[in-house]
């Protein structure tokens, strides 16, 4: 009885209290004209907080990153193979491509073929992720009929430039060419240089990862789920790049602005060639990771269960594993 008495007493203060909140919000309905403007200035106050003084230097440091893992990569190009599927975005870091068939054809009409290789080059390695530069952040939703009177630029670029780095490129016509030029007769540097470029792409590979995490703790960013467009700034825009459409838009991570762009890589001891039915043999890798590896530099500690370098699991009752590993 007490207790059937207490929810009765909880009832009916609750409803009192819903009742007393109705009438006030009925008795004092407000008028959204007289919001909006008060809105609008909040809006436009909020961008004098940008950008944020602390991470100006983490912002310079990813743009330097940057500039230094598209010369290293571009150099160990010539040096290194890289195969491209001609029908899929799949890339292998060799001499040729491997025969497992995750082949998606054409306009992904096709399933489990194999791979009909090409050579490959920078965007194969280093997937171009591009955004609309904006003058500064909190600008007006970009319309459908506007979308060419924004220039587009790389999205770790324009989050960096967002952020306050300076660069030569910021405001003038964007030159992508400017940061890919490799360094000259990289086809007979001795196998101690290469390995330095190496090491110094894989290290810059790290601080631009990093970076660009720490910068969007701080900085809004967009993707879109369906075409994977990406958008720096507080709310996506309204243009309509693909087939599908209206964007539907969430919070974007690191591997939307910088995909790592996983590859297949054969292990030292494994056979010559990545067959279909032994694919459980085999490792994977970010393609820069691959690259810079296949040149001499030591892989990170964190891709080592990814790329299998201690072993793999059991197959039935023969072991996968490998000593070698360890050496």
């Amino acid at each position: 009885m007490a207790l059937r008495k207490k929810l009765c007493e909880s009832s009916n203060f609750n409803g009192k209290l819903m009742y007393t909140f109705s009438r006030y919000f009925s008795s004092n309905k407000m008028d959204l004209r007289k919001l909006k403007p008060m809105i609008q200035k909040r809006i436009q106050d909020r961008a004098k907080d940008y950008p944020v003084l602390g991470m100006i230097p983490v912002a310079q440091e990813v743009l330097n990153s940057r500039r230094l893992i598209m010369q290293g990569v571009s150099t160990l190009l010539k040096v290194l193979p890289v195969m491209a599927c001609k029908f899929c975005p799949e890339v292998y870091i060799g001499e040729k491509g491997h025969l497992i068939q995750t082949c998606c054809g054409f306009k992904h009409r096709d399933k489990n073929r194999v791979h009909e290789w090409i050579t490959g080059g920078l965007n194969d390695v280093l997937a171009p992720v591009e955004a609309f530069h904006l003058k500064h952040m909190f600008k007006d939703v970009i319309k459908h009929h506007q979308r060419f009177d924004f220039e587009r630029v790389p999205a770790v670029v324009e989050l960096c430039w967002q952020a306050g780095a300076n660069d030569e490129n910021q405001y003038s016509n964007w030159n992508p060419e400017s940061d890919c030029f490799s360094v000259d007769g990289a086809e007979s540097l001795p196998s101690d240089e290469l390995l330095m470029i190496a090491s110094g792409t894989l290290r810059a590979w790290e601080i631009l990862r990093n970076g660009v995490e720490k910068l969007l703790t701080v900085y809004p960013a967009k993707v879109c789920n369906h075409c994977s467009e990406v958008h720096i700034g507080p709310s996506g825009h309204k243009a309509r790049l693909s087939w599908q459409g209206t964007h539907f838009w969430r919070k974007a991570n690191v591997d939307d602005l910088m995909p790592p762009k996983i590859v297949w890589r054969r292990r030292l001891q494994d056979p010559q060639v990545l067959l279909n039915e032994g694919r459980g043999f085999y490792g994977h890798a970010p393609a820069v990771v691959e690259l810079c590896t296949q040149a001499g530099a030591v892989a990170p500690l964190k891709y080592h269960c990814l790329m299998k370098l201690q072993g793999v699991a059991t197959l039935g009752n023969q072991s996968l594993y490998h000593p070698k590993d360890q050496m």
